[in-house]
């Protein structure tokens, strides 16, 4: 079964000054979204989600990935990422997660912008207008504070009971003013191991 996309849509924002103090660089955020039929909707409980993520995620990582890539200009030019899916109140958490949790989803951006660290994720369940979150981290470094982000957004009619938001985001830059440093520097105040950091 084919996906079918009902809209897309691209947000920007720019923070120029954040506690009262104009950013040095000013952070861009960008997060691009598609509003898809949810192709389990009505079907009662689906064991085998596969043939779906399998005919609809490469396309909605291929098409966002691209909306985002270019907004921003570059894949290099992308710090941090993350990806998101809103499942409608018909549906299952399984199916917002089944379109972004796989690697036919999350490659197509990946090797877009060079990434190193996994990409971070949000899938819930709501009605039209609810909140979307997107989390983000450095690329390449997990551990780096600075780019621990969230994008939240919302569509006034969407998600319908029968739908699925699917969304990635990226930032330019890091949080203005950043000044909690890395879990480096905790790891090594607390003499655990980089490598090891649950200490298992």
């Amino acid at each position: 079964m084919a996906i079918q996309i009902r809209k897309t849509g691209l947000q920007i924002e720019t923070t120029l000054i954040e506690g009262g103090k104009a950013a040095a660089v000013p952070l861009k955020l960008f997060s691009a979204f598609a509003v898809v039929k949810n192709p389990w909707a009505g079907r009662g409980f689906v064991e085998d989600l596969k043939p779906e993520i399998h005919a609809g995620a490469p396309l909605l990582g291929e098409l966002l990935t691209k909306m985002i890539i270019d907004a921003v200009g570059s894949g290099d030019a992308v710090e941090a990422y993350g990806k998101a899916a809103v499942v409608g109140l018909d549906g299952e958490i399984e199916h917002a997660s089944a379109l972004i949790h796989t690697l036919r989803f999350g490659n197509f951006y990946r090797h877009a912008v060079g990434a190193k660290s996994y990409l971070a994720f949000c899938n819930t369940r709501g009605p039209a207008n609810a909140p979307i979150m997107i989390p983000l981290m450095d690329k390449d470094d997990e551990g780096r504070r600075s780019h621990y982000l969230t994008i939240q957004t919302s569509i006034p009619d969407a998600p319908a009971a029968d739908e699925i938001v699917v969304a990635l985001g990226a930032s330019v830059g890091g949080r203005p003013h950043h000044r909690i440093g890395d879990r480096y520097q905790d790891l090594k105040d607390l003499g655990q191991d980089v490598a090891n950091p649950a200490g298992v």
